[in-house]
């Protein structure tokens, strides 16, 4: 490809016989085409592979491509999404767009213009990189009340102190970060933040908000920042409204 290093692609995308026939295609292209049959192994292998692109389908096995298009987000705001769906209903694409999908693309779809649009992704995303023009940045620092969180040395300074985060609590605090006011449930936290695995109870969304609350509430035993929500999950207000008296 013009001596440029070949670009990888990962198709998340569960009928086996459209991934394949794009996996061909992308190949005859000369991309490295990577394939994953539903969103927990579509997210190992985005963690694996560092693809340059993602083709994404929405309706898949165990977390579908939105859930997906979300845990990407919160990681990296430039990588170029594509979804390819049979979901085509204007809220999807609305509710895609809003989640930060770079083109949507309905089956069943004209494999050239695919192609194309594949292509016209990848090379914007190539005049994007080293500015910070035409893309948003990942959310490098963040603060509330007393509390500073550094996203990219992965510290804070809060009640405790200086503290390393470890990296799953970086994921969940950019998760309530991302979402500051919205009641997210523990099923979501468990999608979203870890990539939903059945081995992970949602026992262990509660231990984490216990050692949030640790971090950055004065009380952690009346917590200000990140409140349960009885038979709901958890909310993240940045802005709790003061007490009076």
């Amino acid at each position: 490809m013009h001596g440029n290093p070949v670009k990888r692609i990962l198709i998340v995308e569960d009928d086996a016989h459209i991934a394949e026939g794009l996996k061909l295609n992308l190949r005859l292209q000369g991309y490295d085409v990577m394939c994953a049959a539903d969103g927990s192994a579509g997210l190992q292998q985005w963690k694996k592979f560092q693809p340059h692109l993602v083709v994404l389908d929405i309706m898949l096995p165990g977390i579908d491509g939105l859930t997906v298009l979300q845990a990407i987000r919160l990681e990296d705001e430039r990588l170029p999404i594509l979804i390819l769906s049979a979901k085509s209903a204007s809220d999807d694409i609305v509710k895609g767009l809003s989640y930060g999908v770079d083109d949507y693309m309905p089956k069943p779809f004209n494999l050239e213009e695919f192609l194309l649009r594949v292509e016209r992704l990848l090379k914007r995303a190539d005049w994007n990189s080293g500015s910070h023009a035409g893309g948003e940045t990942p959310l490098k620092r963040f603060a509330f009340g007393e509390n500073r969180i550094d996203f990219e040395t992965g510290t804070a300074d809060c009640r405790q102190g200086h503290v390393v985060l470890t990296e799953q609590e970086l994921r969940l605090l950019r998760l309530f970060v991302a979402n500051q006011g919205k009641p997210l449930s523990r099923a979501r936290l468990l999608e979203v933040g870890w990539g939903y695995s059945r081995r992970i109870t949602s026992r262990t969304v509660d231990n984490f908000i216990v050692r949030l609350r640790r971090y950055f509430e004065d009380d952690p035993r009346r917590p200000v920042f990140f409140r349960s929500i009885r038979s709901v999950g958890y909310v993240f207000d940045p802005e709790p409204p003061s007490s009076s008296g």
